[in-house]
């Protein structure tokens, strides 16, 4: 039976051990993953046999599998990993399993990464999952599960776990192991045997048999398994199996040495120990107190159980008297007891409270052991007083209760004294004394130096301020001298000197004392006293006057017992006429009655250590010729544009006066048109090329230190007009006919305008014609050649004797306009309020959607309410209405939609909530509106209050300007008086005026003003902003903004117009206008929009213009449609499609770049290629690269036209050859590692691949490990090697700056090791110094061999 069951279990056995091989040869073939596994036996199973049958003794065959593997690893596939984002990680790693045949194990693993990652199981061997096998993710854990029920041995395996999401894997392999159940065997056997052998008769076991087949299996399984057998006498083997294992439990623990009776102090640990011999390690163990089970789960540490081998012990820490009592330990049918005694010791201390000697300012601490702890109450005493906790005291207590502590922080000297302890009745004293700490000045006496009656002070600063002070000059006290004033606060001590006289000088000391201490603490420092010299308080200034007038040289001294002396040019004043010397105290004066030319000259003062001097001149106000001024007022200087404008006005001053030209109020300064020429006695202002902007008011200002003149002329500078004023205004867009009328140019360029021409072109044309011209007395033009629903566009230009303007240009019209719904009316206003009616009224839409408006429909609600009612059932043809059937003390709101042919336009605006109640009467009409005044910006109004209904509370004033139909108030609130200024109006627009009164009974009917009137400001021609002037030449890249900006004024504003070399922009600009400024925007500009561009400006009193030349520059467009092949192995070539921007351009090429995926720097591949194909060589195999392709002429750069992927360099395929030749025997020598040709230094340009080389020899075959300086670069992926057939190649892709350096190679074998080294130097293209150096390097090596 033996031999059939190991034949029956010899494959599964084999089977075992080739799994178990397949788990060492995977832990030790894993190379790039963390792996970490332990075999606890050499063997896979061990087999027990007995002897034969005829031994009458058998024994179960047992197997057992004791090995265990545990592996990580973890592999990134992505490059760059998003913030965020993760490779996936096991969390909670999975745990190697040893179970029995039959049972069933459970694999858990955690897993994090995101995105969250996919999880697979699978088994190393390659095998698949067994049928009881069942993966699921459990949700509430947050685990994925692999459940295996009912192990077999063939489930012994190693199993995988892997992680997967687009950013790596990640995969941890666990060991299966599965041990034989000997029940389990017999079970298959038996099971076998019965299938093998149907037709043979079983014959049952003996009753020895059957015992040894019942020990291994479990009790639920007896009577099966008797039955399987046919073994009948059931309840007669469970009584004999019952007491065999009687028997083998008597013997299930053994004692080799009891536990012993243990007597310990308080608070000490104890240890109770015994020996047991067990025949089952995991038979359980009690221990009791007495009859009180111990948990020592919950002791809290204090209990604590070990075994160290058969050795058992029950650790108790810190034991009490409650401690005492037996302790009983309960092994299976064993009880062994000991006793533990706890001794209690008399309470005593265990050291003397010592003295204290302690540095002043520092800490004394005191300290004594008990020896044990009490809880009898402590009390410190100092010098017979309790001493309570605070800032000064601090007690403590060790951890172990034992040590006491009094801390007394910052000691002072009246710390001293004894220190008592107290607990029960033990006492214990010890003395503090207390060591003064040395006074210490922080700030010395100082060295004082002073004038003669000035101050002096002398001031230190001790350590401490408990002292005491005493002072002295040259060794004798002057602490009561009442000449010294002494101060004191608190560390800080002074002595104060005022008036000090020379007998103050001296040598002074303060001498610090303390309280017991005999030392004296001193500080000194010397007071020096120096003669009082005169020194200048005010200096003497340099005086110009007029010939005539009087004048005064002053001098301030700081003493006025110091007297001094007047000299003029070196000599004494004595008897020069016209002059006085005057003193006042410390003031010196020298007056002159008036001065003469024999006065001009340089004068001094002198006194004791004092000189001033001034320089007295006369100077005179300049003058101008009053006949050439009342000429230049007489009449304009007139000039044609163009032509140069020459004005010169003579002028005398003494000293030469400086002169200044104005043009319109501003200074004006020179440029390439502008020259000021002067002389002596006369200036010139001279305007080259000019420009009818150049027209306004000159002031000539010649000014000098007395005083200054001014001469005024006008200039006028004629040309062609400026275009007529927009917009321009459609009064019929009809089928038939459009009719049109502008306003005149403000600016007629100084002469009469004599007519207009209109031209006219269609929509989307670029020709324009000539439709018609007239006189300059009418600005309406009625074109009635026109074509139904065609779009046209006309412009419009003013003709004077000087020429034609440039134009005024329209919007799109089209003759017969779409029918559309009317716009809204304005807001409902209601009147005639009573409790039960209202009036509403309202004015027509300002637009009528091209069709006559119908009729309107009144809406009303309730204020707070979302539901409109319809008031009338009928379109209303009057905008005002009556609506009744009201309810009184009610709110509503009312709104109004206009009707035409095309439908109902959008609902007006809101009106005010109105309350429904009787009103009192309101105003009439207000009489006598009337304009009282006028300017540039405002219009003022009076008027007087009406004669019917109730007294207004007040008027609200209604303005429109003439190119609206909508009435705008003027205030927020209604005016209280009678007069109302409008302000804020915009120059020469014709406003209409309308004016209704107000009170509380509502709004009264409004009266207008029979004509519009004018704002009118100033005349003012339009002129350039001289000091924010454009450039004349403009040189934009294109692609870039166009922008030209300018200032100008004018009054009216004057009406801006850009124009290309003569005509006007096509339309792609973005040209913004305002009163005072314009600014031209082509945002993207292009070749084409190269030309001379002139700014226009006109209004009704003058015309100016200004030119910019601009010039745009362009890059080359990029190339397109990038294609890469591999045609060689290590080659790329590129094709792309020729930009069309390089056609007629001789010098433009092409530039191409490459980029490895490990760097983010591109590198130049080659930099002039002038056909659309190139070749890229020296690729590393297995290397991803970028390519660039830029486009480039003689201004710039194109954009780079990129790959959109990587392109991976195909690896060079194994030769065929090798798979056929016979494996070559080496014979069996060794050699240590050598070099048979070493490495060689390099130097490469940036961007550039560097491949260093050597030969070697050496057997065994070393192991080659690269280094850059002290780091190894042989795992780094930024580098590239091989080693073969004893050629070891290191390749640095594209080299940078950080890759130079020295590089090392090292060979090692069991025999020895090698080492070569060089250098690599990176250098630039323009690096000539370094190329230089490195030439003559390899020159002079070339020599020297």
């Amino acid at each position: 039976m033996a031999a059939e069951l190991l034949q029956a279990t010899g494959g599964r056995m084999g089977q075992m051990e080739q799994q178990m091989g397949q788990m060492r040869q995977m832990s030790s073939s894993s190379s790039s993953s963390t792996t970490f596994s332990s075999m606890s036996s050499s063997k896979l199973r061990k087999v027990s046999q007995a002897s034969s049958r005829n031994t009458e003794e058998h024994s179960v065959v047992q197997r057992k599998t004791s090995a265990v593997v545990e592996s990580f690893s973890q592999e990134q596939k992505s490059l760059q990993i998003p913030e965020g984002e993760s490779v996936p990680d096991f969390e909670e790693k999975l745990r190697p399993i040893t179970a029995q045949e039959g049972d069933k194990a459970v694999f858990k693993a955690k897993v994090t990464g995101n995105p969250q990652p996919s999880v697979t199981w699978e088994r190393a061997s390659g095998c698949p999952l067994s049928e009881g096998t069942k993966t699921f993710y459990d949700n509430i854990n947050k685990q994925h599960i692999l459940k295996i029920k009912s192990l077999a041995l063939e489930d012994a395996d190693v199993y995988k776990c892997t992680a997967s999401n687009q950013h790596g894997d990640a995969t941890y392999s666990v060991s299966l192991v599965v041990t034989e159940n000997p029940a389990m065997d017999f079970k298959k056997l038996l099971k076998k045997r019965s299938v093998a052998k149907k037709e043979e008769k079983k014959k049952p076991p003996t009753e020895e048999e059957m015992l040894k087949i019942l020990s291994g299996a479990d009790k639920k399984d007896y009577e099966r398994i008797c039955a399987e057998h046919g073994f009948t006498d059931f309840r007669g083997i469970l009584k004999k199996l019952k007491e065999m294992k009687k028997k083998e439990e008597v013997e299930m623990v053994r004692v080799l040495k009891p536990l012993e009776d243990v007597t310990a102090k308080i608070d000490s640990n104890v240890v109770f120990d015994t020996i047991l011999e067990l025949k089952d390690p995991n038979t359980k163990m009690l221990w009791f107190l007495g009859t009180e089970l111990l948990r020592i789960q919950y002791s809290k540490g204090k209990y604590e159980v070990k075994q160290m081998g058969t050795k058992h012990m029950l650790c108790v820490s810190a034991v009490s008297l409650s401690d005492m009592g037996t302790y009983t330990l309960q092994v299976g049918d064993k009880s062994l007891s000991a006793t533990l005694t706890v001794i209690d010791e008399p309470l005593k201390f265990l050291s003397d409270l010592k003295p204290m000697r302690v540095t002043e300012r520092q800490t004394a601490v005191f300290e004594i052991r008990l020896s044990k702890k009490t809880d009898a109450p402590l009390i410190w005493m100092a010098k017979g007083k309790e001493v309570k906790r605070d800032e000064k005291f601090e007690v403590s207590r060790s951890e172990d209760g034992l040590t006491y502590t009094l801390k007394i922080k910052d000691v002072k000297a009246s710390d001293t004294g004894d220190y008592t302890i107290s607990i029960g009745d033990l006492t214990a004293t010890a003395p503090l004394f207390i060591e003064r700490l040395p006074i210490k000045f922080t700030r010395h006496l100082k060295n004082v130096h002073v004038m003669e009656k000035g101050k002096a002070r002398l001031e230190c600063e001790m350590s401490t301020k408990d002292v005491h002070i005493r002072w002295k000059k040259d060794g004798h006290d002057i602490t009561g001298n009442p000449r010294y004033i002494f101060m004191r606060e608190g560390k800080r001590a002074e002595v104060i000197i005022e008036d000090c006289v020379l007998e103050d000088e001296g040598e002074y000391a303060i001498v610090c004392t303390q309280d017991n201490d005999a030392h004296e603490y001193v500080s000194s420092a010397n007071l020096t006293v120096d003669e009082r010299f005169a020194t200048v308080k005010s200096d003497m200034s340099d005086a110009q006057c007029p010939t005539g007038a009087p004048a005064e040289l002053c001098v301030v001294l700081n003493d006025e017992k110091v007297d001094g002396v007047w000299l003029k040019d070196g000599v004494q004043i004595s008897d020069l006429s016209g002059v006085q010397v005057v003193k006042q105290g410390a003031v010196h004066k020298l007056l002159f009655t008036g001065v003469t030319d024999a006065h001009q000259g340089k004068y001094t003062f002198r006194a004791k250590g004092v000189e001033s001097e001034a320089v007295l001149t006369i100077a005179d106000p300049p003058e101008i010729d009053s006949t050439v001024l009342e000429m230049l007022g007489a009449k304009p200087v007139t000039v044609k544009a163009g032509q140069t404008a020459t004005i010169k006005i003579p002028f005398k001053g003494r000293p030469p006066p400086k002169v200044t030209w104005y043009k319109d109020g501003l200074e004006v300064m020179e440029d390439d048109r502008t020259k000021v020429e002067r002389t002596a006695d006369s200036t010139s202002l001279v305007l080259s090329r000019t420009v009818r902007e150049d027209s306004g008011v000159i002031m000539l200002r010649v000014k000098n230190d007395c005083g200054s003149a001014v001469a005024h002329l006008h200039l006028n500078v004629v040309d062609h007009p400026k275009p007529p004023q927009g917009k321009v205004e459609f009064l019929e867009q009809s089928r038939k006919c459009i009719k049109m009328k502008w306003k005149a140019p403000r600016d007629n360029g100084g002469k009469q305008v004599t007519s207009f021409v209109i031209e006219r072109r269609v929509a989307g044309k670029k020709s324009w014609n000539r439709v018609g011209e007239v006189d300059s007395s009418t600005t309406v033009f009625s074109n009635d050649n026109v074509e139904e629903g065609q779009a046209y566009q006309y412009r419009i230009r003013a003709v004077n004797s000087e020429g034609m303007s440039d134009p005024l240009e329209t919007e799109e019209v089209h003759a017969g306009e779409p029918i559309e719904p009317p716009g809204t009316t304005s807001q409902p206003q209601v009147s005639n309020i009573t409790k039960d009616s209202m009036t509403v009224s309202w004015a027509p839409p300002a637009q009528d959607g091209g069709a006559p408006v119908l009729g309107y429909t009144l809406e009303r609600r309730k204020k707070g309410s979302n539901m409109w009612v319809q008031v009338n059932k009928e379109l209303l043809t009057d905008t005002k209405y009556v609506v009744d059937g009201l309810v009184g003390d009610m709110e509503y709101e009312f709104r109004v939609t206009s009707v035409n042919r095309a439908g109902a336009g959008s609902p007006s605006s809101i009106s005010n909530a109105v309350l429904a109640k009787d009103p009192i009467r309101a105003p009439g009409l207000v009489r006598n509106l009337r304009v009282s005044d006028s300017s540039s910006s405002s219009i003022s109004l009076s008027w007087r209050p009406p004669e019917q209904g109730d007294e207004p509370s007040g008027y609200v004033l209604e303005v429109r300007p003439e190119n609206t139909k909508e009435w705008m108030k003027t205030t927020k609130i209604p005016i209280a008086g009678t007069a109302f200024t409008v302000g804020g109006l915009q120059e020469r627009m014709k406003y209409f005026f309308r004016i209704r009164a107000v009170n509380e009974g509502g709004v009264g009917e409004p009266i207008e003003l029979s004509e519009g009137v004018l704002a009118m400001p100033p005349p003012v021609a339009p002129r350039f902003d001289l000091q924010g002037k454009l450039k004349n030449k403009t040189v934009v890249r294109a692609g870039t903004a166009l922008c030209l900006h300018l200032s100008f004024t004018g009054s009216p504003p004057p009406v801006v117009t850009w124009l290309r070399d003569g005509f006007l922009t096509k339309g792609r600009e973005v040209i913004t206008k305002s009163k005072n400024h314009s600014q031209f925007i082509i945002s993207s500009s292009q070749r084409s929009d190269s030309g001379v561009y002139r700014v226009h400006l006109s209004n009704d009193y003058g015309e100016a213009h200004y030119d910019v030349s601009v010039t745009v520059t362009d890059f080359p467009r990029p190339p397109k449609n990038l294609r890469l092949v591999e045609e060689v192995p290590g080659t790329v070539t590129l094709q792309w499609d020729h930009t069309p921007d390089l056609a007629n351009d001789d010098g433009a090429h092409y530039i191409i770049l490459k980029r490895d995926t490990s760097t983010a720097s591109w590198f130049t591949a080659t930099e002039r290629v002038f056909s659309n194909k190139y070749t890229v060589t020296g690729l590393l195999p297995g290397r991803k690269y970028y390519f660039r392709v830029i486009a480039q002429n003689s201004i710039g750069e194109s954009d780079p036209l990129d790959s959109k992927e990587p392109l991976i360099i195909a690896k060079e395929k194994e030769c065929i050859s090798s798979f056929l030749l016979k494996e070559y025997t080496p014979p069996s020598r060794q050699v240590k590692p050598s070099f048979l040709l070493p490495l060689k230094d390099h130097a490469v340009r940036r961007g550039h691949d560097c491949t260093m080389s050597c030969a070697y020899q050496g057997l065994p075959t070393p192991q080659a490990c690269w280094y850059k300086g002290e780091s190894k670069i042989s795992d780094s992926p930024r580098f590239w090697q091989s080693t073969a057939n004893g050629v070891c190649t290191l390749i640095i892709p594209s080299c940078g700056a950080k890759d130079g350096g020295e590089y090392t190679l090292v060979l090692e074998n069991p025999l020895g090791m090698a080492k070569c080294s060089c250098k690599l130097v990176i250098f630039d293209k323009d690096d000539k110094g370094l190329l230089e150096s490195l030439v003559d390097r390899a020159n002079k090596s070339y020599l020297a061999r």
